[in-house]
């Protein structure tokens, strides 16, 4: 995959990192009611789901991270900001184009809200919108392994992944090039 980027210099001397990590396990997101939070996620996004405590959940997809899902005092919970969104891949641009649809159509009984319109952004094609908890999802059209196929480019220099003529994944060269 060609980019229009030059690939910056990789270190072949990679330092020992600090830490001796093995695994990312989680994320935690905030809810203002747990109960309701989990059935959109059991309902809405298909994530399954089990019940931790009475003031939170845990939920996976497709994979062995999970999102700690947790019930913030009452008149704390703050809208997530843009960029630090939650990303939910798809394979294809057409299930993006689908999966706005469902958006917009479940957007009242859910409490979805400033969903954006399908565009080619940073790399891939994608909307975004934030849920009844203000917390910030974007759904992209991404080949399977979401954005593995970053790490096999390598390090890259410039703008990179965030111009529009970046060379994206075949599954998401279909629209706006």
């Amino acid at each position: 995959m060609a980019t229009t980027a030059e690939p910056a210099t990789i270190p072949t001397d990679k330092a020992e990192p600090a830490l001796k990590l093995n695994f990312f396990s989680h994320a935690t997101l905030e809810a203002r009611d747990v109960k309701r939070t989990r059935r959109f996620f059991d309902e809405f996004l298909g994530f399954e789901t089990v019940q931790m405590a009475d003031v939170s959940f845990w939920a996976r997809l497709g994979g062995k991270q999970i999102i700690v899902v947790v019930q913030s005092p009452k008149g704390t919970k703050a809208d997530m900001p843009f960029l630090n969104h939650n990303g939910l891949d798809v394979g294809t641009e057409a299930e993006v184009d689908a999966a706005w649809e469902v958006v917009k159509r479940d957007a009242e009984k859910w409490g979805l809200h400033k969903i954006t319109r399908p565009a080619i952004q940073h790399g891939t094609y994608c909307f975004y919108f934030w849920d009844l908890d203000d917390n910030a999802w974007e759904v992209l059209a991404n080949p399977e392994g979401g954005y593995s196929w970053g790490f096999e480019l390598g390090d890259q220099s410039g703008v990179g992944h965030m111009s529009r003529k970046f060379q994206r994944p075949a599954s998401t060269l279909n629209k706006g090039d």
